[in-house]
């Protein structure tokens, strides 16, 4: 009886630990408005990022520039090109992206967010670098200028289709990393030998990193077919996005795997001393 509530318990906290670690990786960096602006802010410094932001600033420059005269003045876009790329290589960039990808965030999870999936990029184009080159042309920019991160939006993503998750995450999350410590110690008190018990916790641990490393490759497929909603520039800045966000869940998934070999090592340790002050 006691064994069977033993491998019970075990159970309990595994599965409560395969919750508790995607769930609260999610609502730190992607649920949570502040952990994605963050998220947003450290994928800014990617060189790839930097390069498609660039270029997509300056197409909207130099079609603001080209607006006036309908086309019919040349413009040279290298220079524009040049001086885009200095701003978004610049510490100036960083948390402007952030900040537009907080528009982005609240379409999905707030029901009181923007009419439009899209990201504005009028306070970039009115940054100090780039209003240089936008003024020798007497352009000024519009108060808002969107660009919109998808041709057409599923209908799972819709305006604040996600904001339940904005409610709800934190319980699940909390409430798993929660149960998952409650078990593991139960499981600890009902064992007979707390070393092997300490051991199954660790397996546990090591079973869900390596089921959330599965889990991502056979996710992938998925997620590049959502991707492929979007085009151009934006593609290329999404696969940035995800790309940072897999490395955040990785190493959350790392630090899993190691937790979970140091409790089997712990728990044979224990059990090897258990055993050597049971014979004398």
């Amino acid at each position: 009886m006691r064994f069977a509530a033993t491998v019970v318990l075990w159970l309990a906290a595994t599965l409560a630990l395969a919750v508790a670690i995607p769930a609260s990786w999610a609502q730190r960096n992607l649920v949570d408005e502040d952990g994605y602006a963050a998220l947003a802010r450290r994928a800014a410094g990617d060189r790839a990022l930097q390069s498609a932001m660039a270029t997509e600033l300056t197409t909207r420059a130099i079609a603001l520039i080209a607006a006036p005269g309908g086309g019919r003045y040349p413009v040279d876009g290298s220079e524009v090109h040049d001086v885009a790329s200095a701003f978004t290589a610049g510490p100036a960039f960083p948390p402007m992206f952030a900040e537009a990808n907080r528009a982005a965030h609240r379409y999905l999870f707030s029901a009181d967010g923007s009419d439009e999936w899209a990201i504005d990029l009028a306070p970039m184009l009115k940054d100090a670098s780039m209003q240089r080159i936008l003024a020798d042309h007497n352009v000024k920019v519009p108060a808002t200028l969107t660009v919109p991160l998808t041709a057409s939006v599923p209908r799972s993503l819709r305006q604040g289709q996600l904001s339940r998750l904005a409610t709800w995450g934190p319980w699940v999350s909390y409430g798993a990393a929660g149960l998952s410590g409650l078990f593991a110690l139960l499981t600890l008190a009902a064992a007979r030998r707390r070393g092997k018990a300490m051991t199954s916790l660790g397996v546990s641990a090591l079973l869900v990193g390596a089921a959330g490393w599965a889990g991502i490759e056979a996710g992938g497929r998925y997620l590049n077919d959502a991707l492929n909603r979007t085009t151009g520039n934006v593609r290329q800045i999404a696969d940035v996005m995800v790309a940072h966000a897999e490395a955040g869940l990785r190493q959350w998934l790392d630090l899993t795997l190691l937790a979970g070999a140091a409790l089997v090592g712990l728990g044979v340790l224990v059990a090897i001393l258990g055993g050597l002050t049971k014979k004398a």
